[in-house]
């Protein structure tokens, strides 16, 4: 049986004992290779950690004034729901897809975070929001003229990687990995294991075992 009986749990438990490493080679060990977004999303912040179920977005190019700029960004961010991550991918990047206003609206409705396959803007008053988001970096340039929301709650590849609405989303400073839903309780279970492993492993080699002899003893590296 699982450690957890909720999702709150289940991303508590991930936010305080896991780090986006472990849960990953765990996945290779599944076979699952391509599960990382491209090391260009980063957070905002080094200390941001992200668990949430996945709510992705479409995003396209569009040039110029529209008769519904931004398209369906507002139908997007107003049904967003407890624990879930705006995660957002599509068109050229040529401006931000995220800032002040969209943070404190997915804030607000209790949403875990944001990861932006692109940039965002507005950095100091999204950082004073205390709030989760990952992104590909700051650029000022708006987006009403520029790209809009086609379409959300929907499949999406970002960097190859296949993102459905609820799979699991963790992401950290070292990267943002997507979890399949139908893999997450073994996934996790393992994580935890090897997480917990690895500081038995640790404190081995502080106190002066080799890394080939612990290697040979725990089967951990």
């Amino acid at each position: 049986m699982p450690e957890w009986a909720s999702d709150r749990e289940l991303f508590q438990l991930m936010q305080s004992e896991l780090y986006t490493p472990v849960v990953g080679d765990i996945l290779d060990q599944k076979g699952r290779y391509h599960q990382f977004l491209p090391q260009p999303i980063q957070p905002l912040r080094e200390s941001m950690v992200l668990a949430g179920r996945a709510m992705p977005v479409l995003m396209i190019d569009v040039y110029g004034q529209q008769a519904k700029p931004f398209g369906l960004l507002t139908e997007a961010l107003d049904q967003l729901r407890e624990g879930e991550v705006y995660l957002a991918s599509g068109g050229e990047m040529r401006c931000a897809y995220w800032g002040e206003l969209l943070t404190a609206t997915a804030r607000k409705r209790g949403a875990a975070g944001a990861v932006i396959n692109g940039f965002h803007r507005d950095t100091p008053m999204v950082l004073e929001q205390n709030w989760p988001v990952f992104s590909r970096g700051r650029y000022a340039q708006d987006s009403s003229v520029r790209t809009q929301v086609l379409n959300y709650r929907c499949p999406i590849e970002v960097g190859g990687v296949e993102v459905r609405p609820g799979d699991l989303v963790f992401a950290d400073q070292d990267g943002v990995l997507i979890i399949p839903s139908e893999l997450e309780a073994d996934v996790i279970t393992l994580a935890l294991e090897k997480a917990r492993g690895e500081k038995v492993v640790r404190r081995a080699i502080e106190n002066g075992m080799s890394s080939t002899d612990a290697f040979k003893q725990f089967g951990i590296l």
